[in-house]
């Protein structure tokens, strides 16, 4: 079995942005995979389920689990030299990395420490999403908010975590997808699948049912073109949601489907954060032969305004995206 660290090793020239410096950054991520793995595995046992008791800047509450996941990434890329300082969704502001030389790393990383952290105290897959880009500040000097305001186009590096019935680590630095399984008995990653591509079609679409009446009329048009019976379409298509990104996307990479997070009425701008959920699952999502669009626009021209800036989602395989595409076009909002 070839580890990660191996395969970046192996494939270090063929990576446009390969670096010493970006392997070690990954390297760091898989560290603070691995603890968070190991404490997922016993949240039953220890007092990390439940709320905290805070809520974070979207006035979301926060979960013990998202606090402590938060930290130990923190750590663990703070005690690496390559990175300057991390945006998170836990974080109402841009944390700036000093001491030890980091001033002088070349990255910064976004990230959602535990994405779909709701699902943990009932025992369903859960995952870590991260982003890397290069400053644009000098190196020397300490990074600002403009560091993390660059179009997903940007990234240098990409990936999740998803903790599951296996923990797998999947990323791209844009020579395609690749997803490592965790073997606990050996401490490591292994290549389980290389070079990872959406199906040329897919049968499921992911979407959270519940908000229907609040959706804008093409996606409620193409949620019933999902459920029509055509054979020469092999529709109705199934219905599958998780409600957890990293999750219900994972599936849909493997499988073959569309994940819809639209606007609704009561978040017109919707819901997920443009630079640590939609930045990242659609640069895997090119990379893998898929599509990632706002519903008009694609994700990775989206130049953010804002640090916390959300978006609505079409993710997944490219003829399901553009069909959603088409029907927000064709049925426009009502005047």
């Amino acid at each position: 079995m070839k580890t990660l660290g191996e395969f970046i090793v192996e494939k270090q020239h063929e990576f446009p942005h390969a670096t010493g410096e970006l392997t070690a950054l990954l390297s760091a991520i898989k560290l603070g995979a691995k603890i968070i793995h190991r404490d997922i595995n016993k949240a039953g046992l220890v007092d990390i389920l439940g709320t905290s008791g805070v809520s974070n800047v979207q006035g979301e509450v926060q979960m013990k689990l998202d606090l402590f996941a938060n930290e130990k990434l923190k750590a663990a890329l703070k005690a690496r030299g390559q990175v300057a300082g991390i945006a998170s969704e836990e974080e109402d502001e841009i944390v700036v990395f000093d001491g030890e030389g980091s001033e002088n790393g070349k990255y910064v990383v976004l990230m959602d420490p535990l994405d779909g952290s709701s699902n943990i105290d009932v025992n369903v897959s859960v995952g870590t999403i991260f982003s890397i880009y290069r400053r644009i500040t000098p190196v020397g000097t300490p990074v600002t908010e403009e560091d993390f305001l660059q179009p997903g186009s940007k990234q240098v590096a990409a990936g999740y975590v998803v903790y599951g019935s296996s923990t797998m680590l999947v990323y791209t630095t844009g020579c395609g997808v690749h997803a490592f399984t965790y073997d606990p008995s050996l401490g490591v990653f292994c290549l389980s699948h290389e070079s990872v591509h959406f199906p040329e079609s897919g049968q499921m679409y992911s979407i959270n049912e519940g908000n229907y009446i609040k959706f804008p009329n093409g996606v409620k048009k193409y949620i019933k073109y999902c459920q029509e019976m055509d054979e020469a379409t092999n529709r109705p298509y199934t219905s599958r949601y998780i409600g957890s990104l990293v999750s219900d996307f994972h599936r849909n990479l493997l499988k073959g489907g569309i994940y819809l997070y639209p606007s609704t009425a009561t978040h017109p701008e919707g819901k997920l954060r443009l630079a640590y959920e939609c930045n990242p699952m659609a640069f895997l999502a090119e990379q893998a032969g898929g599509k990632a669009s706002d519903g008009k626009n694609r994700i990775l021209d989206i130049v953010p305004q804002k640090l916390h800036q959300r978006s609505p989602f079409f993710v997944g395989t490219q003829s399901m995206v553009e069909d959603a595409e088409r029907f927000l076009r064709d049925y426009p909002e009502e005047q």
